[in-house]
């Protein structure tokens, strides 16, 4: 839990907004771009970027005042962690994510996060598929959030024996794409709604698998899951539905699944005493919006899948305070 002892720690939480569109200006201006080949003046900045200099010194002001920038004498520089992870030719860049899901998507709805605790928002998270263009943005920026886990998982699952993996709601591909590289015998199927479609068959070719993973359009509450899977994968699918799905989507992996199949399921989880951790609460706000979804922890999945007939659960984090794996065993 966050340690609160002043109006000044108050006053950090409702300000931590300015600091996120500092983030987002910067990285849309194509800032720590400009500055990966070494320091900058200010005028060389304004110039290149064409936002005027003394409004170029206010963005350069508070990026250096919360981390992301450093200044040298009467220049600037990225600072190493921005090198890193904010420069778009960098192989760890986190850009696309925090631009096209964050900024985009998800800071605009949480405008109207009072009507979606009445329960009258109109909108949700993933409306944007129903425009190309936005499911291309959202695609793009998801598959950036989903190849950190992707890598984790991969090292935490023992898939040596499994030919058949049914990625339900698997999006660009990120988790198929990641495992099947790591498991030579492996074949995926992506099911996911049509719009993402040609976002995955891209990058399944790109990743010269297109003869190991396929895709099948529709909606996974309700298409048929063909049986005699070796692993069924739900990733972030749980927090994007309604919690009295859970036992429906339970029973269906457990019927896809051959005897001793396994279900992954990664996902945002609080812990059991709801006391935290902050990253995975306040990611579940922002399904707040998805009519009928729900903040759960451990014990609420472990329980569905239980009752579903699975054996050998066990939960572990992947992305350490934000999510977790659930890995469970068909009979």
């Amino acid at each position: 839990m966050a340690d609160l002892s002043s109006v000044r720690d108050l006053s950090a939480l409702a300000y931590g907004f300015i600091a996120s569109k500092v983030l987002f200006a910067a990285l849309n201006g194509r800032l720590f771009d400009h500055l990966t080949d070494g320091p900058r003046p200010r005028d060389a900045l304004a110039d290149i970027t064409v936002i005027a200099a003394h409004r170029m010194e206010t963005l350069l002001t508070a990026c250096v005042s919360i981390g992301l920038v450093e200044r040298r004498e009467d220049a600037f520089t990225n600072a190493p962690i921005s090198q890193q992870y904010l420069v778009s030719s960098s192989p760890r860049y986190f850009g696309e994510y925090f631009r096209f899901q964050i900024d985009r998507h998800v800071y605009p709805l949480l405008e109207h996060l009072d009507d979606a605790l009445r329960g009258d928002a109109d909108d949700n998270l993933y409306a944007v598929m129903e425009n190309a263009t936005e499911t291309e943005h959202f695609s793009r920026a998801q598959r950036a959030g989903s190849l950190g886990p992707a890598a984790v998982v991969k090292q935490m699952v023992d898939l040596n024996d499994a030919t058949r993996l049914r990625d339900v709601t698997g999006g660009s591909g990120a988790f198929s794409i990641t495992l099947c590289r790591q498991y030579v015998d492996l074949h995926a199927t992506i099911l996911d709604l049509p719009a993402v479609e040609s976002v995955a068959q891209r990058h399944v070719a790109e990743a010269d698998l297109g003869g190991r993973i396929n895709f099948v359009a529709g909606d996974a509450l309700k298409i048929r899951w063909p049986d005699g899977q070796d692993v069924v994968l739900q990733s972030y699918l749980l927090s994007a539905v309604s919690g009295d799905r859970f036992p429906h989507l339970m029973t269906r992996a457990y019927a896809a699944l051959r005897p001793g199949g396994q279900i992954l399921v990664h996902d945002f989880f609080v812990d059991d005493d709801r006391h935290g951790p902050s990253g995975a609460a306040l990611w579940f706000v922002s399904f707040l919006f998805n009519r009928g979804a729900v903040s759960f922890m451990p014990t609420d999945i472990t329980r569905h899948a239980e009752t579903a007939g699975f054996v050998d659960v066990e939960t572990r984090d992947v992305i350490s305070g934000l999510t977790r794996l659930l890995t469970a065993r068909k009979r």
